[in-house]
């Protein structure tokens, strides 16, 4: 047969073999109460296994491999972690195990007692030809039921992990969420190509000196697009002139060095997204919402924080501009949904549930997850592959969730850690 350790792993925790009349290599019989913790960090498989064998009833740890010999291949030998062993689970024994103290390990042979029809659904699952994902043949067949369990798990991981950028960055800014947040919602304004220089742009300009010209539009205005880079050429219009004074003034009070404008990408983007107007709009919701986290946190409806953002008013001055200097048909430049939504999927939905784990207050993870339910799901290459599969993301939560199990399980071949896989290989 051709499989992992892995397999052999998922066999064990949900006690996938025949275990009428169990008994050690030395004939000892054997009681499984408990199969342990599942352990995929390092030292032993299993951990606080409980195992009866003989008369005596074990507590402690459990090693599986395809062959006893492999326990000398990966070096267990030499390793104390390995010492209180109390059963060794093997498909083949082709080498008694004995510790370096001379103990030997009982030892539980499992060939024979795979069903063979379990291991021919997890061979065609994870060596067959599948073109998308390992069980694109079935996945559309699972209940709702599977399929929501699991992706509401592999969700959380995925906030989880993202999470922990966001949480960093809140201790080096001495728990500032305040700032931490504005830091992260500059960058998420940049959409990928302008990421960088906006979250550049952002902590070259620090919220607290924002708030404190809150009530001068000008001002706010010039801050944002001075430190960008952007008013140090030569200047025609009325209104860029007037930035570029404003910021001369500023910029000695507060000491400040403006990014190197040659940051910005404006190469094959369509002129709505250029960095000028992104900016204008990240400088417009700067001065429509002040402390804006704090208004996240208390606004509760999806649809009123969404307006804070397709709300907003940018200077008229780009109605027909998408640059300085250079006039344009007349266009609304305010945000629209789209573009709202992707903020709020990668930027508020996110601090809802970290600032929730940091607080240990599952209201606001409860909160992330239900803004993710009323966004609509994304549009990219992976969520049409899963869509011509029969699984359809309907909401921001399920592509998400899609995401994590493409680039996290599927193409890794996780299945016998999968919700989806375990599922699968279970259908009789």
């Amino acid at each position: 047969m051709l499989f992992t350790e892995d397999f052999l792993h998922y066999v064990w925790k949900f006690r996938l073999f025949e275990r009428s009349t169990l008994q050690t290599t030395a004939g000892e019989t054997i009681e499984i109460q408990s199969a342990g913790q599942h352990n995929f960090d390092s030292g032993p498989d299993f951990a606080n296994a409980r195992i009866k064998i003989g008369e005596t009833t074990w507590a402690g740890n459990v090693e599986i491999h395809v062959s006893s010999s492999d326990w000398k291949k990966h070096n267990h030998t030499v390793d104390k972690a390995y010492d209180n062993i109390i059963l060794h689970v093997v498909y083949r024994d082709d080498d008694p195990l004995i510790l370096a103290n001379g103990r030997v390990v009982p030892t539980l042979v499992l060939e024979n007692r795979i069903p063979g029809e379990l291991y021919s659904r997890y061979h065609n699952l994870v060596y067959g030809n599948q073109t998308i994902i390992p069980c694109e043949a079935t996945i559309g067949k699972l209940d709702d039921f599977t399929l929501k369990t699991w992706f509401t798990r592999i969700l959380i991981e995925r906030l989880e992990k993202k999470s922990v950028a966001v949480l960093s960055a809140l201790q080096l800014n001495r728990g500032d969420w305040e700032e931490t947040f504005y830091q992260f919602l500059a960058a998420n304004f940049g959409f990928k190509t302008n990421a960088m220089p906006f979250e550049l742009m952002a902590k070259s300009l620090p919220q607290s000196i924002l708030a404190k010209h809150k009530n001068n539009s000008l001002q706010i205005e010039a801050f944002i697009f001075g430190q960008a880079g952007f008013l140090d050429d030569d200047l025609q219009d009325e209104y860029p002139r007037k930035l570029r004074t404003e910021y001369e003034f500023l910029q000695k009070k507060f000491n400040l060095t403006p990014i190197d404008n040659h940051l910005w990408k404006f190469m094959r983007m369509r002129p709505l997204n250029f960095p000028t107007i992104r900016l204008a709009q990240f400088a417009a919701l700067v001065i429509n919402s002040n402390h804006l986290f704090s208004k996240i946190i208390d606004i509760k409806d999806p649809k009123a924080l969404q307006k804070l953002f397709t709300d907003i008013k940018v200077n008229q001055y780009w109605d027909e501009h998408y640059q300085f200097d250079k006039p344009s048909k007349p266009a609304s430049k305010n945000m629209g949904e789209t573009s709202a939504h992707l903020l709020l999927l990668n930027t508020l939905a996110l601090f809802l549930f970290s600032y929730g784990k940091y607080n240990q207050q599952q209201y606001f993870i409860d909160r992330s997850l239900k803004l993710l339910e009323t966004l609509p799901g994304e549009n990219n290459n992976i969520i049409a592959d899963f869509d011509s599969l029969g699984v359809k993301a309907r909401s921001a939560f399920e592509s998400q969730a899609i995401l994590e199990l493409k680039n996290y399980y599927c193409d890794y071949k996780k299945c016998l850690q999968c919700g989806v896989g375990n599922k699968i290989l279970k259908l009789a």
